[in-house]
């Protein structure tokens, strides 16, 4: 694995676009081996949102908000209009007359909300003074209106008009929100899952009413995702992964994942020494509707809905804490970390008792905290029934800081941000190489050179 040094930055809006580098053929089941170093922020860089299959935008602590070509690289747009950081960033869709657009909202510490016109650039709509910051939105398609997560909770139309609003919700304030089936809408509030349900009168006014509150976690939930159309999973500091009924809101499951000494010995970088909060909490949740993905501290789980068990796990997978994380397939999962890299992840089973276990090609190179030995200690049988372990297939590094996210474009790459200010779109070398020749034999054959 090669580890690219990148160079000091230039001022902000003085490159679009940076130079290609090729990453090496030594990662036979990574096929990200082309990168493109995108700048134009001045500070750290938290959010990415996908567009379209073609386009991303970027956010983070400069107030900066940046429309990026994933096929070329090229900055399409720069949207300010924000004197502080931004805070959360979703694409709104609506959908009136046949004809559909998309928008970009976006959310600032400033406490300002703004509406942005992509194809333009244009700040159409904003929203100022408001009493607090908000830290989450959520859209509603289907009633063409979206939802704002602060101190309260507002419901706004597509005209950026306030519909509804419920009452203060601590200091602590709205940190996620998720759609529920019939109308309810799940925020985390601390501790505490609050349904909230949505109503709409015959003259189309609305009005929003706290239905129950979940209390079942014994720490502030860090992560709230939408599993399917019957579930949602929670995941907390303390560790604590709760399934949730969609419909009637009772516990479909529950796992605290902190491994007890009985379960030792199942891989070598698993400690018998409590565990500190840091390594226990849970940072992200993602879900393919079969299994769920968990980071916690700077290790994965991997989760089955149907079983309402861990099946795969490793105790570190990177140096520093997991901050976000993706299920590309049943087997296969990405995660990046605050130390820096882009892992890719295969799903595989355990070795036999006594076995040594397999460290593939990655065995030469010190990554993660894998100081130890590398075999694994022998184990009975039924404690190693089911649990599989997660073998790393592809390492790529190129930033210098905390990456923060990371969006899948498919076979058209993969975009991150991180704490160095930049973003890097990685894409299949071999792909962009094959393009790049059938365009310049178009481009010959155009001129009359073949």
């Amino acid at each position: 694995m090669l580890r690219w040094i990148l160079g000091g930055r230039e001022a902000p809006g003085s490159v679009e676009k940076g130079s290609l580098l090729c990453i090496g053929e030594e990662q036979p089941k990574n096929w990200f081996t082309e990168l493109q170093v995108l700048k134009g922020h001045f500070d750290i860089v938290r959010f990415l949102v996908q567009i379209d299959d073609f386009r991303c935008a970027s956010a983070g602590d400069d107030g900066l908000v940046l429309v990026w070509s994933v096929e070329t690289g090229e900055r399409l747009q720069e949207l300010r209009g924000h004197s502080q950081q931004i805070t959360a960033m979703t694409t709104f869709t609506c959908n009136k007359g046949g004809a559909s657009h998309t928008s970009l909202i976006t959310a600032s510490s400033d406490r300002s909300l703004s509406l942005w016109e992509l194809d333009t650039g244009n700040r159409v709509q904003t929203i100022s003074d408001l009493q607090s910051s908000v830290k989450c939105l959520l859209v509603l398609e289907r009633l063409c209106v979206w939802v704002s997560g602060a101190e309260e909770l507002c419901v706004w139309n597509e005209d950026f008009q306030l519909q509804c609003q419920s009452r203060n919700h601590s200091d602590t304030g709205i940190t996620a929100l998720i759609e529920l089936p019939k109308n309810c809408i799940a925020a985390a509030v601390d501790k505490e899952i609050v349904i909230f349900r949505l109503t709409v009168s015959t003259d189309s006014s609305m009005s929003v009413a706290e239905v129950r509150r979940l209390s079942d976690h014994r720490d502030r939930i860090r992560a709230l995702i939408n599993v399917n159309d019957g579930l949602f999973a929670s995941g907390s500091h303390a560790g604590e992964l709760i399934l949730w009924d969609a419909i009637d809101w009772n516990i479909h499951g529950y796992e605290h994942i902190l491994w007890e000494e009985s379960q030792a010995g199942a891989q070598p970088e698993i400690r018998l020494a409590s565990p500190k909060p840091s390594e226990m909490s849970i940072q992200h949740l993602t879900t393919n509707g079969r299994h769920i993905l968990a980071a916690v501290g700077s290790g994965l789980y991997v989760y089955s809905v149907l079983t309402k068990t861990v099946v795969a796990y490793r105790k570190v997978a990177h140096d520093s804490n997991v901050l976000h994380t993706m299920l590309a397939s049943d087997s296969q999962l990405m995660s990046c970390s605050e130390d820096g890299s882009l892992r890719m992840w295969e799903i595989q089973e355990l070795p036999l008792p006594g076995e040594p276990a397999s460290s593939g090609f990655f065995g030469m190179w010190s990554f993660g905290r894998s100081n130890k030995a590398t075999g694994v200690a022998p184990k009975k049988a039924p404690e190693a029934a089911g649990i599989r372990t997660l073998e790393l297939t592809g390492d790529l590094i190129g930033h210098s800081g905390a990456v923060q996210m990371f969006v899948s474009f498919g076979e058209n790459g993969l975009v991150t941000c991180s704490t160095d200010h930049l973003l890097i779109l990685w894409k299949n070398g071999e792909r962009q190489s094959g393009l790049r020749s059938r365009a310049l034999f178009q481009k010959l054959e155009e001129s009359g050179g073949l």
